[in-house]
């Protein structure tokens, strides 16, 4: 029954839903995205849909300050896609796509754990952002970034116990 206890740790996922299971993935659909050339009404099928989960709304003044940060660059040394957005001004909308995928394993001790003791927690996964600046209909300017891999390891221990978050609450009055 011991040695069957660490099965009993929790264990988690945490998953901003899109249509791509890996990094490598949403990046080979980004890439296949043109700026000056794929319209708007494709990017839905690429998995980018600005309409859709997961996608913040830049408005142009935003974007300006991302894509043309220092006002000492000359407007022609700009990317022509930047170059465009600024001349469309309001016209000029982003999209900022986040997906994620995480995964946490507890292991160690289940008695340790269960009595918050001592706690490691293994998290792996991956995190992807994309920028799609588009305007008229048509994709102007994209990049994206993010990690491929994510891989830590999280450790908590409390000499208390279960006593210590009481422990701390009482602390907190003291102080206050």
């Amino acid at each position: 029954m011991l040695c069957s206890c660490g099965t009993l740790l929790p264990s988690g996922s945490m998953d901003t839903p899109a249509g791509f299971t890996s990094f490598e993935q949403a990046q080979t659909a980004v890439q296949r995205i043109v700026a000056l050339q794929t319209p708007t009404s494709e990017l839905k099928g690429l998995g980018f849909d600005p309409a859709g989960r997961n996608v913040t709304l830049i408005p142009y003044p935003d974007i300006v300050g991302r894509l043309a940060p220092h006002p000492g660059v000359p407007f022609d040394k700009l990317d022509v896609g930047i170059r465009k957005c600024i001349e469309a001004q309001s016209a000029c909308r982003g999209y900022l796509f986040h997906f994620e995928r995480q995964d946490r394993k507890r292991a160690g001790s289940f008695w340790l754990d269960f009595l918050n003791i001592r706690r490691t927690t293994y998290v792996s996964g991956w995190v992807f952002d994309a920028l799609i600046v588009v305007t008229d209909g048509t994709v102007l300017f994209r990049n994206f970034a993010g990690q491929a891999s994510t891989d830590r390891v999280e450790r908590q221990f409390n000499p208390l116990g279960p006593f210590q978050p009481a422990g701390e609450s009482a602390g907190s009055v003291l102080i206050h």
